[in-house]
């Protein structure tokens, strides 16, 4: 399993939004679309100006990763309304190994 790391940060205003427009809609629509797509996590945290959201979906492969991303597959894949809501983001997405996942 590969998971697939990458951090945006948004307005405190804008944070739940975001969370929300990627539970409700980004993540069913990649779900829909690869099959090979296990799920992510959010974490959020605060500073005094911005949220940071760190973003962890799970693919069976990379070739999963691929059909998703494109060959590039680091480089981040921001869907419209989350760039809407968006301050700015990493410049590249990280991909690891998944050794261990317990739920």
């Amino acid at each position: 399993m590969i998971a697939r790391v990458w951090r945006g940060w948004t307005k405190p205003a804008d944070a739940k939004a975001y969370a929300e427009f990627l539970s409700a809609e980004l993540f069913p629509a990649v779900a829909a679309r690869v099959g090979g797509f296990r799920g992510a996590d959010v974490f959020q945290r605060r500073d005094a100006s911005e949220v940071e959201s760190l973003v962890v979906t799970f693919f069976d492969s990379l070739d999963d990763v691929r059909r998703f991303a494109g060959d590039r597959v680091d480089v981040p894949v921001i869907d419209p309304e989350a760039a809407r809501l968006l301050v700015r983001g990493d410049e590249r997405v990280e991909h690891y190994d998944v050794r261990l996942r317990r739920r």
